[in-house]
């Protein structure tokens, strides 16, 4: 099994105008997941998981029904990712830079190839996980 893992620092224009670092990584040990982290105070971070699938959809179109919902727009020549996220607790619309992006989507791939996700992924050690009581 591997743990190749990659990080990356981008940051995110709230409301159009206020700049929100965020961090991106993907594991291959967790090879069909994607977490963005954004910067909401000093040293407060909120987290969300969702599939690198949805990613990928949301970078060629509108994808995500749920907490997570992504598409692209461009305006003036300059292409960008919208981000939404929703909780209880509130919602947000982030904009990223689509190449910035990309570029972390196609770093993912180096690691584990789209569609090759099941042959790193450990079935028995998250039903260890799952039935540790």
């Amino acid at each position: 099994m591997t743990t190749e893992a990659i990080h990356a620092e981008l940051v995110a224009m709230y409301d159009g105008s206020t700049p929100v670092r965020s961090r991106w990584s993907y594991r291959a040990d967790q090879p069909f997941t994607v977490t963005a982290a954004f910067q909401t105070e000093r040293d407060r971070w909120v987290e969300w998981a969702f599939s690198r699938d949805l990613l990928a959809e949301g970078l060629r179109g509108p994808a995500g029904v749920g907490d997570v919902r992504l598409h692209p727009e461009t305006d003036t020549g300059l292409t960008m990712l919208v981000v939404e996220i929703e909780s209880p607790e509130g919602y947000a619309e982030l904009e990223l830079e689509h190449t910035g992006v990309a570029a972390f989507l196609e770093a993912t791939e180096r690691i584990v190839a789209m569609g090759a996700e099941s042959d790193h992924f450990d079935v028995d050690g998250l039903i260890d996980e799952l039935t540790r009581v």
